[in-house]
């Protein structure tokens, strides 16, 4: 998994993107896949970004605990695996995103209009309060929160 900071080329919006490696970012961005939260605008590059400084190659190797201090405790799984799964959900909503359209507070009722066939099916994203959630669950309609936060286009800086 990398993120890359990206940024478009109309309104030069910045944010934050993960893919599975290089050649998918590019692979997508020739495709036309990736596109600003804000703007919408296809025309999106890489933004100048910070690199991440690894350790001196002359340090000492951290000590590793014995297998049995470092094993979790039967049926857990391990931190390792936690990070691995929350890094592909993160990959597969970022990829999800650009493809979806922004709808802010009006989910809710956007998402009770396809599904009682006033509006077209659009794959959308927006906010809904617990109690909205709920009645979209009750009433047999599928949505679900984002398993990864993330800042709303009207809130973007």
């Amino acid at each position: 998994m990398i993120v890359f900071d990206l940024c478009c080329a109309s309104g030069d919006h910045r944010f934050e993107a993960w893919f599975a490696s290089s050649e998918s970012f590019a692979d997508q961005q020739a495709r036309g896949l990736i596109a600003c939260p804000v703007c919408g605008d296809s025309r999106v590059r890489k933004a100048v970004m910070a690199p991440r400084v690894g350790a001196k190659s002359n340090q000492q190797p951290a000590a590793v605990p014995p297998a049995s201090a470092a094993a979790p405790p039967d049926g857990e799984p391990s931190p390792e695996l936690m990070r691995r799964v929350v890094a592909e959900i993160a990959a597969k909503q970022a990829e999800m995103l650009p493809r979806s359209r922004w709808v802010g507070r009006d989910f809710a009722d956007a998402a009770r209009a396809m599904h009682e066939g006033r509006a077209p099916d659009d794959l959308i994203h927006g906010q809904a309060s617990p109690e909205e959630a709920q009645a979209l669950h009750d009433d047999g309609i599928a949505a679900m929160p984002l398993l990864v936060p993330i800042v709303p286009p009207d809130a973007v800086n």
